[in-house]
């Protein structure tokens, strides 16, 4: 499990902890059940009793929702220093998404009435747990306009740029996604098939704008996939 000292670089950036002293993180994050997760591990499902929110501190989340026909959609990856399920365990709901670990990944947890007590006791962090509501609305409206009004090109080509804003890593050949991500989970992600993901990512390998292979992606020239994302 990751001490402090070794979570400080996420936990500065994180938009949660924003304005919240530092000597105070130590005690919020002490009142939250940790867990540590190999790749694939499910840490809640659609529909059950939501009793956690999850912060994650290292490694990703996959959230995905299933469609009345039962296919499996992407609905977002959960980065280091974000938090997801707030709002659903505040309110006493239940899950409206699956969550899985992608790769090894650890998280903190707290349950509601806790929650209420820290928002209470650091309203800063109510305030933050706000906007990043308010965000995660906003990427949906976003992608859900993409999905009526763009391409499918335009469409994977503002994911990889989504993605990539959110998790990548420079390398000295690109912008590394840090995630394992097949064209599958693209595929999920966008709603669209394997088959145009393929055909779409294999013809940008051909131009330079990225590299892939076993489940890995390097963006090789974003520029590129702006003007794409914004001109189709």
């Amino acid at each position: 499990m990751s001490s402090l000292t070794d979570l400080s670089d996420t936990l500065s950036r994180s938009a949660l902890f924003a304005g919240i002293e530092k000597e105070k993180l130590s005690g919020i994050l002490s009142f939250g059940h940790h867990r540590v997760c190999e790749s694939g591990v499910t840490l809640f499902r659609e529909g059950e009793s939501a009793v956690r929110s999850y912060l994650v501190l290292r490694g990703c989340l996959k959230l995905t929702k299933l469609h009345e026909e039962g296919k499996e959609a992407i609905v977002r990856y959960v980065n280091p220093g974000e938090i997801t399920a707030a709002v659903s365990v505040s309110n006493g709901k239940t899950y409206p998404v699956t969550a899985q670990s992608v790769g090894p990944t650890e998280v903190v947890g707290w349950g509601r009435e806790t929650m209420l007590e820290l928002m209470t006791t650091h309203p800063q962090l109510a305030i933050n747990m706000l906007r990043a509501a308010v965000e995660r609305l906003d990427d949906i409206q976003n992608r859900y306009l993409e999905s009526c009004a763009e391409r499918v090109e335009q469409r994977i080509a503002r994911a990889l740029l989504r993605i990539m804003k959110q998790s990548g890593r420079k390398t000295d050949k690109g912008i590394l996604i840090a995630f394992r991500l097949s064209r599958q989970d693209l595929a999920d992600y966008t709603g669209t098939t394997l088959y145009t993901v393929s055909r779409t990512l294999s013809k940008w390998e051909k131009k330079g704008w990225i590299a892939s292979g076993r489940e890995r992606i390097v963006v090789a020239d974003p520029h590129a996939l702006v003007t794409f994302a914004e001109t189709g």
